[in-house]
Formats: C-alpha cells, sequence, structure tokens
C-alpha cells in the first residue's frame, strides 16, 4: 500500500479540513505531517463547526486512526485546548489518536520569542500567527528542542528549564520589555503554569515511532491518507520567502515529517480555492483592493481560522496554481469555495505573468518586482446559487466552462469541486 495525500495548492486555507473529514472513512489512518497550531482546518457537519489546529482532520470518524506525525510542532496548552472542546462535543479524541515521540513541542518561552521578533521587524513584519512556530523549528534545527517521548523521561524538567533558560537569555540581550506580551488572553506565568499542567495530561495519550508504526501499517495492508497544512506557496524553501512558513508544506514534506519513503508515496490530492486568499505580510500577485475584494471577502466570509484576521482577496492565479501543481505533483485537483462565486457577472482569472511585455514562462523568483504584471481573462460568471445541486451534470454551463478552463490550463483534472461549507455540499466526478 502507499500513503496518499491531501494538501494546499495556494497561500493555505484552501479549505483541507473540510476535503480530509470527507476522504477520511475511506483510510485507516489519518496523518498530520508537519506544521502546528498556526493551521486552522474548519469543518462543518450537522449544523456544528469544528476548528482544528493539531488534531488531524480525520478525528470525527471513530474507525480512523489518526497520528501526529514528527513533522508537526505541538503547544501542549493548545492540544489540550483542542481536545477538550471536541470531548465537549461528544468527539474523545484520546480514543483514537496516536502522537509521534518524535514530534517537537512549542514551550511558552517560544511564544514570548515569537511575538518578540515580529515586534522588531517592524514595517516587515511577516505576519506571524505569534504562536511559537518559527523558534519551536529554530530550535529543532539548532538540535535543541524538546520532543513530545522526553516528557515521560526522569530529566525532562531539567530539559525544559535549561532551554526556557536559553531563551531567556536572549530576550535579555533584546532588552525588550516582555511582561507586556499575553498568549490565550494569559500572562507569561499563567500561560506556563497552564502549559505544564497540559504536559502531565499529554502523558495519557499514545505515543508511538510513528514511522515504524506507519510502515507496518502499509506493509499489513492499510491505507494511509497524509494531510498537510499551510499551503504550497507557504513553503520553507518554494514560497513567497521570507513571507512564509517555518516548514516543509510540499508532499515531500510528508517523506520526512512522517518518515516514509518516497516510493511509498501515491496519490497526491491537491486542494485549491476557485479564487485566491492569503492572510498576514507577502507578496500578492492577484489581489485586489476595490470593491471587488471586499465582495470576496464577505461572500467568502473570509477571516483567519487560526487568528480572525481578514484574508486579503483576489481572482485566481493559473502561473502560481501551475507552479504549485509541479512542486507537488498532483494527480487530482479539488477546487473549494466555488460557492463564493455565485453572485458575480464576470470572473477574472490570471492567465499569464509578464515584464516588459515578454510573456514568462516560468514561476518568477521574485514576485514583488514592480515591473511584473498581471494578464487577465475574462470569463462569465453563472450569477445563480448553487444550493441544492447534487451532481457535475446539475451545474451551471458558465461554471463548467470555469472549470474546464482550468483543467486545460493546469493540465490536471478538477475531479472535485465544494459549492458550500457543509460536507455534504460536494460534488464528485469520481468514486473515492
Amino acid at each position: 500500500m502507499k500513503v496518499d495525500v491531501i494538501l494546499g495548492l495556494q497561500w493555505g486555507d484552501e479549505g483541507k479540513g473540510k476535503i480530509v473529514d470527507l476522504f477520511s472513512p475511506h483510510y485507516d489512518i489519518i496523518a498530520r505531517f508537519q506544521g502546528g497550531p498556526n493551521a486552522g482546518h474548519t469543518i462543518l457537519f450537522d449544523h456544528k463547526k469544528f476548528v482544528l489546529h493539531t488534531i488531524p482532520s480525520g478525528i470525527f470518524h471513530p474507525n480512523s486512526e489518526n497520528i501526529i506525525g514528527n513533522g508537526v510542532i505541538i503547544d501542549p496548552f493548545v492540544f489540550i485546548k483542542e481536545v477538550t472542546k471536541l470531548s465537549e462535543a461528544g468527539v474523545h479524541a484520546i480514543k483514537n489518536l496516536l502522537i509521534s515521540r518524535r514530534a517537537h513541542l512549542i514551550l511558552p518561552t517560544h511564544r514570548l520569542l515569537d511575538a518578540v521578533y515580529e515586534s522588531q521587524k517592524g514595517d516587515g513584519k511577516i505576519g506571524s500567527t505569534l504562536k511559537g512556530i518559527g523558534p519551536s523549528y529554530t530550535d529543532k534545527y539548532g538540535r535543541n528542542g524538546i520532543r513530545f517521548g522526553n516528557i515521560t523521561q526522569l530529566d525532562f524538567s531539567d530539559r525544559y528549564n535549561a532551554l526556557k533558560e536559553i531563551h531567556l537569555n536572549i530576550l535579555r540581550d533584546s532588552k525588550t520589555e516582555t511582561s507586556k506580551y499575553k498568549f490565550e488572553g494569559l500572562s507569561f506565568q499563567e500561560y506556563e503554569e497552564n502549559w505544564l499542567e497540559a504536559i502531565q495530561l499529554m502523558k495519557t495519550f499514545r505515543s508511538i515511532d510513528a514511522e515504524q508504526f506507519i510502515n507496518k501499517s502499509l506493509d499489513d495492508g492499510k491505507t494511509v491518507l497524509a494531510e498537510g497544512a499551510q499551503g504550497s506557496l507557504l513553503d520553507i524553501d518554494f514560497g513567497s520567502y521570507p513571507f512564509v512558513t517555518s516548514s516543509n508544506t510540499i508532499a515531500a514534506g510528508a517523506c520526512a515529517g512522517l518518515g516514509v519513503s518516497p516510493h511509498r508515496i501515491g496519490r497526491i490530492f491537491g486542494v485549491f480555492k476557485a479564487y485566491c486568499t492569503r492572510v498576514g505580510s507577502g507578496p500578492f500577485p492577484t489581489e485586489l483592493y476595490d470593491s471587488i475584494g471586499e465582495k470576496l471577502r464577505s461572500e467568502g466570509n473570509e477571516f483567519g481560522a487560526t487568528t480572525g484576521r481578514p484574508r486579503r482577496c483576489g481572482w485566481l492565479d493559473l502561473p502560481a496554481l501551475k507552479y504549485a501543481i509541479t512542486l507537488n505533483g498532483v494527480d487530482s485537483l479539488i477546487m473549494m469555495k466555488v460557492d463564493v462565486l455565485d453572485r458575480f457577472d464576470k470572473i477574472l482569472v490570471c492567465k499569464n505573468y509578464k515584464r516588459k511585455n515578454e510573456i514568462l514562462e516560468v514561476f518568477p523568483f521574485e514576485l514583488e518586482d514592480p515591473e511584473l504584471e498581471m494578464v487577465y481573462e475574462e470569463k462569465k460568471g453563472w450569477n445563480s446559487s448553487l444550493e441544492g445541486i447534487d451532481s457535475f451534470s446539475e451545474i451551471p454551463s458558465e461554471l463548467s466552462d470555469y472549470i474546464e478552463y482550468i483543467e486545460a490550463e493546469v493540465g490536471v483534472p478538477i475531479n472535485i469541486v465544494s459549492i458550500g461549507p457543509d460536507r455534504k455540499q460536494t460534488l464528485k466526478r469520481e468514486a473515492l
């Protein structure tokens, strides 16, 4: 058996959580392979809304085992809050959730460092979620990190205090007043106390050597779905650096983030919106600063699931989409939030970039080049509600034309289209 992968092809917020939830009944194991609580995967069903930050989106299906892989970083306080909310809704995560011993922890001082570093950037802020993601990954690659498997060891307190002191020394050297910073509405001291309590609760969860568990499961014929966070254009290597996340968000990240060989990767599903959004700073070639951008934001309820920040909105960017498809080797496309375009008479699509009247054949290294221009093509909108539509055969001809146009441009089929937030509002061209 092979590991199938679901990931985002834009700047995150594509709707991956809904699709992982939709696919989960068809897989034995759902495994997150990177990112941390900066993710916000929103799932809506039975008139209930859930936002997951660390826990895989297959958690609502009791027959699926869910794994937090070694490539994920975990804030124990945020994690336990998430578990508690699920439990209150009748979803008991402890029953089918396993955590890699090699997954790194976000310490309270990581969040403090994150906030201070971001404030020091001034106008050059990258738009961090301030969840401690960057500093935690920095310690991981600097070989200073603390892993989930360490929390049951006798020297855990010594490890924690030693790393905490390193962080506090950095903050002292920066001469930054840290007492003003609060996290989750708590002072640093309160947050740390809650964090340490959460560590004790995390000991009740099953820890595993996830790489061995997953490979043996594949050998035993079990099906595995790898769930990515953020989006391909936020990849630390291939995204719009430095306005990126701190991990590899592309399909190759699933190998390192779960401990599976590249030859064990199967189908790759790429998720994208029918338009584009971005949260935080950084280049966004098709961004709209007018009433149309506001309309996209309003119709799509484009506010961050993790931060609540309003998302920047723009038209679909085909050069960026093609680039992400190439990076990931996407086999099948999934188009989300098509219903947001229901009230548009016309839809623009960025077909090419050009510089000095020269059409660019490749996605450019420098997206903030002032000489870079967008070449748009206009498509007719369907300007009608998709409510109640159950199959591809029922969609308006203008939507069908829009889908076929994108497929022809990128060379990959769109097999699933989402026409609403609920898991039932999904059109499938083929069986999962």
